[in-house]
């Protein structure tokens, strides 16, 4: 199980999404991955054009609908994936927009769970691919009320059915991919993440600020007023970082991935460049379906629940352990080329 760590063969799933983006041109430049597939559902992105065109390139793009069964199946079943020695998927959930201009902002709900079953349902059917490691959500977690929910990777998840579907999504995920990580044909590392910031500002994998169509505009969030909750924070280098380690590890089941920094709520929305309107929570529930019945672009991403009104830390001492992964850039503010201060990455 694990396969020669020396050799890797792997294919990156979301690749023309910033997240995907980062992780594939982290692989390509890694001395133990002779080979990347980098799927999405796009165009490949731009920044892979110099990747792409060597005449001895270990790189390799695919443009595959992943929550569709067939399409899915054609591709694990491939003389790119099978013939090409495919041993590691690193699956990277939808959760932004790609490098193609007008294509519409979409949540991706349903589709990050189809998709979950189908990824995981071939690589388990794969007699040579021996390694997954999954990106997930920290917002799974159950919140008590308040800021001090410090977490650990055994602690409850948020099983209410009447969480809001973007949540649901994330659960669903990490449940189907949690119960598998026994399995000792596929070893399987699901990394839970908080906020994701970007090197240029974005905000990535929170429920509530999912990010703005480039060049697009939606109206303000709803807030419940009254609660600012504490959210914790990584960079997205980091994120491109652990899912390398856990790639390269033989330990499998579940780790928390954080940075040193948290903010609250509302400074990221401030720094992120959202518009947020405060409102009673007993009203929250009643002007988001007021919003959605009214067509709002933006009636979609106001939701109510724990993870509006309560904060969380995360412990990360089980990724440290059996990862050797600890943050290497920091997370605050910095002028941008046009003088404006926004969040930014730094390395530490």
């Amino acid at each position: 199980m694990g396969g020669d760590p020396t050799r890797r063969r792997v294919l990156v799933t979301h690749a023309d999404q910033p997240l995907g983006r980062r992780i594939v041109k982290s692989l390509f430049w890694d001395d133990r991955v002779r080979r990347v597939v980098a799927v999405g559902d796009g165009p490949p992105p731009r920044s892979f054009d110099h990747f792409l065109a060597a005449p001895d390139t270990r790189m390799q793009y695919a443009r595959v609908d992943l929550a569709r069964h067939r399409p899915v199946s054609d591709l694990f079943h491939s003389e790119t994936v099978r013939g090409g020695g495919i041993d590691a998927v690193i699956h990277v959930p939808t959760h932004g927009p790609i490098e193609t201009p007008g294509r519409p902002l979409v949540a991706g709900v349903a589709t990050r769970t189809a998709e979950a079953r189908l990824v995981l349902q071939q690589c388990l059917q794969s007699r040579r691919i021996h390694d997954l490691v999954v990106l997930g959500s920290a917002f799974v977690y159950q919140l008590a009320p308040g800021n001090a929910n410090r977490l650990t990777e055994e602690s409850d998840l948020d099983l209410d059915p009447d969480a809001p579907a973007e949540l649901r999504s994330w659960v669903d995920c990490d449940m189907i991919f949690h119960g598998e990580v026994h399995n000792h044909e596929l070893r399987i590392a699901l990394l839970r993440l908080p906020t994701v910031v970007s090197t240029g500002g974005a905000v990535f994998l929170n429920p509530f600020l999912s990010p703005l169509e480039r060049g697009g505009r939606r109206g303000p969030d709803l807030l419940p007023l009254g609660y600012d909750p504490l959210c914790a924070l990584v960079s997205d280098k980091d994120v491109a970082r652990a899912a390398r380690l856990a790639l390269h590890s033989r330990h499998a089941g579940v780790f928390n991935i954080a940075g040193n920094e948290m903010l609250p709520l509302s400074e990221l929305v401030r720094w992120t460049g959202h518009k947020s309107l405060r409102v009673p929570g007993l009203l929250l529930g009643a002007a988001a379906r007021a919003a959605a019945l009214a067509g709002g672009s933006w009636a979609r991403f106001a939701f109510d629940g724990p993870s509006l009104r309560y904060g969380f830390t995360l412990d990360t001492a089980r990724a440290r352990e059996a990862l050797g992964f600890r943050p290497g850039h920091r997370i605050g503010l910095a002028r941008a080329g046009d003088g404006r201060l926004q969040i930014e990455t730094a390395e530490i």
